[in-house]
């Protein structure tokens, strides 16, 4: 069965929230939010976004799955990261560094961590309103909220998880928690030096008081 899909305009970000067809406004159950966060130069369009995510409704809404009568409902939110899908400002903003003058970009380092991060407070920036828009006479409550992402979307999982305390469940997905590690590895692939310009100080210093794999254990 097709999950309903109805997209919001929340502060300017485009929302695609997506529900069982048997959930109603009307129920009481409790309702638990997934954000599901797409790969690097993809959206929130991309098709094995939107199968997976009816994956996910198949999977908790299947004969069995909540033991008899269902007590709670699932919502799953999907969006575009930064210059990414609808958010597009320039593409080449995305690549990678390269020997092709044409594809390289010089700030990968910085642009990548900087969409990562940003994702991680368009999430906040959600769980604060997203129920105002989605259940405007308190229809429902939203009692709580995790994250799921591929890729570039498993990268700001791990970040997200790091700082919204609010998130209870996490999934990352060919994501890393450790951008040192990660961007080290691509650097040196290339021959770039993880110096300024490429490594700016202020930016290694934010990474390093930031950087998820280096944050204390938060259950």
């Amino acid at each position: 069965m097709e999950p309903t899909k109805q997209t919001l305009l929340i502060g300017g970000l485009l929302a695609d929230v997506y529900s069982h067809p048997t959930s109603s406004s009307s129920s009481t159950n409790p309702v638990h939010a997934l954000f599901f966060l797409h790969g690097r130069f993809g959206s929130a369009q991309d098709s094995y976004v939107v199968n997976a995510i009816k994956a996910i409704f198949d999977e908790s809404y299947s004969p069995g799955s909540g033991g008899g009568e269902r007590k709670k409902d699932l919502i799953v939110v999907a969006f575009d990261h930064r210059n990414h899908g609808s958010r597009l400002v320039d593409q080449k903003r995305n690549l990678a560094w390269s020997e092709d003058l044409a594809k390289n970009n010089d700030q990968h380092a910085v642009d990548m961590y900087t969409i990562q991060t940003g994702t991680a407070e368009d999430v906040s920036f959600l769980i604060d309103h997203l129920p105002s828009f989605l259940y405007p006479s308190g229809e429902r409550t939203i009692v709580e909220w995790g994250i799921c992402g591929v890729s570039l979307g498993g990268h700001s999982t791990w970040i997200a998880l790091s700082r919204e305390p609010r998130l209870t469940l996490g999934i990352p997905i060919i994501g890393c928690p450790d951008y040192t590690k990660l961007i080290s590895q691509r650097a040196q692939l290339s021959s770039i030096p993880l110096s300024p310009p490429y490594f700016p100080t202020s930016f290694k210093t934010y990474i390093e008081m930031n950087n998820p794999a280096q944050l204390a254990y938060r259950a």
